[in-house]
């Protein structure tokens, strides 16, 4: 399995000349659904789900799906018989890929904001993409996904969850709004307290599972 960082929260996943991509949106490139088998969105937030990527995909690939909560769904209708719903506790194939859906809540930032849906993805038990949230799936994985910066994430939270998760490697996401000296600040942490083999990935780089 190669997994290769498209920008922000969205990751490629290739094994066998299947392609899957998670949550392609308005921070991430385009590129990533180039030759895209199925896509998997964790929620409806739009640095999540990008509808002109999405639709411009779904036109060079008329069977492309997109696999995602019932209320991104209903953000996304102009995607037609393309979208899947899914929801918590389902298995579903999503591009060769065996998918567990887990979670079900956007990580709350205040007030009970945003109060929206959010899957996880676990790929074939081994990589897990938890969107917005930091919910803790049963099945052990190789591989965590973790959000580096949020409204609703400190940096103790992060660690905590990757220390709960207990992969045995971790890549940083949904980190557009750090700069340079920030990123560098959260991986500094990561390797010094988060109990796994922790690796940035810039745009563009690919790490193998």
């Amino acid at each position: 399995m190669r997994i290769t960082s498209h920008g922000h929260a969205c990751v490629r996943i290739e094994a066998e000349g299947r392609v899957l991509v998670i949550d392609p949106g308005i921070f991430s490139d385009a590129s990533a659904l180039d030759g895209a088998d199925e896509v998997l969105v964790t929620h409806e937030h739009p640095d999540h789900l990008d509808l002109a990527k999405l639709l411009a995909a779904r036109a060079a690939n008329p069977r492309l799906r997109v696999l995602l909560p019932a209320p991104a769904a209903e953000q996304a209708a102009e995607l037609g018989s393309a979208a899947v719903v899914v929801a918590p506790g389902e298995q579903v194939t999503a591009a060769g890929f065996t998918v567990d859906v887990v979670g079900g809540q956007h990580a709350e930032i205040y007030d009970a904001l945003p109060g929206c849906a959010n899957v996880g993805f676990v790929v074939d038990r081994r990589l897990y993409h938890p969107g917005d949230s930091l919910f803790v799936p049963e099945q052990p994985v190789e591989a965590v996904l973790v959000p580096a910066a949020a409204p609703w994430l400190k940096l103790a939270e992060a660690l905590d969850f990757v220390r709960a998760v207990k992969p045995a490697r971790a890549f940083p996401i949904h980190d557009a709004t750090l700069n340079a000296l920030g990123r560098e600040y959260f991986d500094g942490w990561m390797d010094f307290k988060g109990e796994t083999a922790y690796t940035r990935l810039a745009a563009g780089e690919a790490a193998e599972l």
